[in-house]
C-alpha cells in the first residue's frame, strides 16, 4: 500500500507533509504535489501534517478520488522530488476548501 495526494491539494501546495517524509517521497508540479508509490514507505507521518487534508491511504481514497492514485504514480515519474518545505502559495488558504478543482491541476 501507498499513500496518496488527492484533489484538496491542487493550488494549495502545502509542503508540510514533504518535511516529516523519511524517504523523500514527494514530487512536486507547479501547483500540486504528489507521492512515488514505489518510493513511499507507508510510514503515515505525512497525513497529520496536510493542512488540506489531502493525503489518504490508498486503500481509504474516496470513491470519488480513485483517479488520482494513477495520477500519482504517472506524475511521480515526471516531476521532480521535494525534499525541503517550502512556502504556500499566497492564496494556498483560499483553496483550501475548494472542491472540484482537478480541472485546474497543472503538469
Amino acid at each position: 500500500m501507498t499513500y496518496v495526494v488527492t484533489e484538496s491539494c491542487i493550488k494549495c501546495k502545502y509542503t508540510d507533509c514533504v518535511d516529516v517524509c523519511p524517504v523523500d517521497c514527494f514530487r512536486e508540479g507547479p501547483n500540486f504535489l504528489v507521492i512515488d508509490p514505489d518510493e513511499c514507505i507507508d510510514c503515515t507521518l505525512c497525513v497529520a501534517e496536510c493542512p488540506a487534508e489531502a493525503i489518504f491511504a490508498e486503500d481509504d481514497v474516496p470513491e470519488n478520488q480513485r483517479a488520482f492514485i494513477a495520477l500519482n504514480a504517472e506524475l511521480s515519474k515526471q516531476w521532480k522530488p521535494i525534499v525541503e518545505r517550502k512556502d504556500a502559495p499566497a492564496d494556498a488558504d483560499d483553496w483550501k476548501d475548494v472542491k472540484d478543482k482537478a480541472h485546474l491541476l497543472e503538469r
